[in-house]
């Protein structure tokens, strides 16, 4: 007797849905049922914003935040911003958790990832040529290096700083230590030495 499997339709799509970060295989199963059950009604919704995403949104080549196709990028064109600093970033996302916390006012740029020899990243598969490029082309006074403080982020923001020397541009590295409302017995030893390290005169 033959084993039962879903129609090739449905197994194609819960292969895709795998392919996406954060789901599984049994996530992007229950998802795809979902859909074709008590979802059936959103699936149209879907389709018309997924075939919107693809029609109106694009990468601003400056940047690498997203912008509506045809319209200027509202962070690089926004002439109320400080165009003597350049923040750099891992990716588009994290430009908004910076946003959000209204700390800071300059101008961004997006890596597109951090260096990472395990996955094959490389220095020619991140956006450090644009970087220079544009540090030089805009007189940039200060580079905030904004990477993660993992290992990756620590040898990408190494790397950077080394390849940012040549500009004669002041470099700096996001503080990092303890978060807010935290007390020592959570507190790794690693984030506490970041934390002492970077303390501050009050």
């Amino acid at each position: 007797m033959s084993q039962v499997d879903y129609p090739a339709t449905i197994k194609q799509l819960i292969l895709l849905m795998k392919s996406l970060p954060g789901l599984g295989p049994r996530s992007a199963e229950r998802l795809v049922l979902w859909l074709m059950g008590r979802g059936e009604s959103r699936v149209g919704e879907l389709i018309e914003a997924l075939t919107s995403l693809e029609e109106r949104v694009a990468i601003c080549e400056e940047c690498g935040f997203f912008q509506e196709k045809g319209h200027d990028c509202l962070l690089c064109h926004d002439p109320k911003r400080d165009r003597r600093l350049l923040c750099v970033v891992e990716e588009a996302a994290d430009i908004l958790k910076l946003e959000r916390s209204g700390a800071y006012s300059g101008l961004y740029h997006v890596l597109g990832g951090k260096l990472s020899p395990l996955d094959n990243i490389t220095p020619a598969d991140l956006r450090i040529e644009e970087m220079i490029h544009r540090v030089t082309e805009l007189h940039t006074e200060e580079v905030i290096l904004a990477l993660g403080a993992d290992v990756e982020g620590e040898a990408t923001a190494n790397y950077l700083a080394d390849m940012l020397r040549v500009t004669e541009t002041a470099i700096t590295r996001l503080a990092q230590g303890m978060p807010a409302g935290g007390g020592l017995d959570h507190v790794d030893e690693m984030t506490l030495y970041q934390a002492l390290s970077g303390r501050r005169k009050l």
